[in-house]
């Protein structure tokens, strides 16, 4: 269902904002309260409708659906919920030497009107969890969900109507020409989630109009598995990291490196670790009801060219490698013997291929991370204390996991994001709160004597005391 009754963009962002504008005081704690208590309910009355369009849009399991859709919203609500009052909280500042006699505040507000164009691999998590945190900050919101999984929009689409008045939020739907519309417009704040290669149009976007923005970008996600690392545990996070949602996930394991003296046990370990997950055989894995399938034909063919290239120029796939063009699967792949002029080393793989590269020198390991685009994160396995801080301190993300993936995405006091092509802003909890906020500096003069340093100033004396004494 599309919920704008108002036909263009350009209406729908112009509806908003009148309404935010009359909003501006009337918004608050009691306000926003309500509207997280209502989209809440309304994610809950229509979880089975939630369900059902995953599996629609791309087979994703029940399971998946409810840990890494509905949970992740509900619980950044409950969250949300038990915080907002402290984080709406008017902050006094205390004075400097130079400031003495004034009183200093910081007032959360919220920056305006909103524009959240959310992707197509969590459609529900990551148009959702970005909307709680702007009802949170009092922003009005235009919230577009990503047309390549419809089904998905069509239900974000039905929660939104339900719970939120349409001065408050609007659900837009349509491909790349709204999304270019919507652009257009002066919002405050825009969040965006997707490839890098489309935050930078986002961005470009936001300079016509001085916007601020949230990137949620991708990247290549390496892990490092260390020689001290525990390979049974290891392989099995990895394997739970990289093929959930069929690899369609930004912050995946998107290559392994191994050190090359526990190669061959972590390979068994990984080998046993997908086969518990996802079945013996490949009948067995095609059968699988907890292995979801690629959203559509494009990147369906994008993928299995990948693996076709690798395997062409002497790659091998240690397991899987099998594909079915109907039904858009592909089967939980390893490829041992890449090199980086393949496009699997190349690209970011964003699917159910996972490249396994050995080393013998971590050195080497960090001069190839450090020569991309810095990543969302980085996982590395490893028991050794002091390799591990020397891994984290000589490499750059968005983020770090130690002996642990994707778990990061789910801890509200942590800041979710990216740095430089991997993205800037983050969200989350507080962080998500001030995404959309503005801390507006508010001074007020009680006894300063700030008359004293006034022109005319009759010589330097003072300013030098002043020079000496206030700073």
């Amino acid at each position: 269902m599309d919920q704008s009754r108002i036909a263009s963009p350009e209406q729908v962002f112009a509806h908003l904002a009148a309404g935010n504008q009359r909003r501006r005081v009337s918004f608050g704690y009691a306000e926003r309260r309500a509207a997280l208590r209502a989209l809440s309910e309304a994610i809950t009355a229509r979880e089975g409708e939630i369900i059902e369009a995953l599996s629609t849009d791309f087979a994703k399991p029940e399971a998946e659906i409810r840990l890494t859709e509905i949970l992740p919203v509900q619980a950044e609500i409950s969250h949300t919920l038990r915080h907002l009052k402290r984080w709406m909280r008017v902050r006094r500042v205390y004075p400097t030497r130079a400031m003495l006699g004034t009183k200093a505040r910081i007032i959360p507000e919220p920056k305006g009107t909103a524009l959240i164009i959310a992707p197509w691999n969590y459609p529900v998590g990551l148009s959702l969890g970005p909307l709680v945190s702007a009802l949170a900050a009092g922003c009005a919101v235009v919230l577009k969900p990503s047309e390549l999984a419809p089904a998905s929009a069509a239900v974000i689409a039905d929660i939104v109507v339900e719970a939120l008045p349409e001065d408050l939020v609007r659900v837009v739907q349509g491909g790349v020409e709204v999304s270019t519309q919507l652009l257009d417009q002066p919002f405050d704040h825009i969040f965006f989630t997707g490839s890098p290669r489309v935050g930078k149009i986002v961005m470009a976007a936001a300079a016509k109009h001085l916007a601020s923005v949230t990137l949620e970008l991708g990247g290549k996600s390496p892990v490092i598995v260390g020689p001290g690392a525990d390979l049974k545990k290891a392989a099995k996070m990895i394997a739970w990291g990289k093929f959930a949602n069929a690899g369609q996930t930004c912050i995946a394991p998107d290559h392994v490196f191994v050190a090359k003296q526990v190669e061959a046990p972590f390979l068994a370990e990984l080998k046993a670790a997908i086969a518990k997950m996802y079945g013996k055989t490949e009948e067995a894995q095609q059968a699988s009801r907890d292995l979801a399938r690629i959203i559509n034909p494009d990147h369906f063919a994008r993928l299995t060219g990948m693996i076709s290239e690798a395997e062409a120029q002497g790659a091998r796939a240690l397991t899987g490698g099998a594909s079915e063009t109907e039904s858009r699967y592909i089967a939980p792949t390893v490829m041992m013997g890449t090199d980086p002029s393949m496009k699997l080393e190349q690209e970011e793989i964003f699917g159910p291929v996972l490249p396994v590269i050995p080393f013998t020198d971590a050195d080497e390991v960090l001069t190839r991370i450090d020569a991309g685009p810095k990543p969302l994160a980085l996982y590395i396995f490893e028991r050794d204390r002091a390799l591990i801080e020397r891994l984290r301190r000589a490499s750059t993300s968005g983020a770090v996991g130690i002996n642990i993936a994707l778990a990061h995405y789910l801890h509200p006091n942590l800041p979710f994001g990216g740095i430089g092509n991997s993205g800037l802003g983050a969200a989350h909890g507080h962080y998500g709160f001030l995404a959309f906020t503005h801390e507006k500096a508010a001074l007020e003069n009680r006894f300063a004597p700030l008359g004293m340093l006034m022109p005319p100033y009759r010589g330097a004396r003072i300013a030098k005391l002043a020079q000496k004494f206030l700073r």
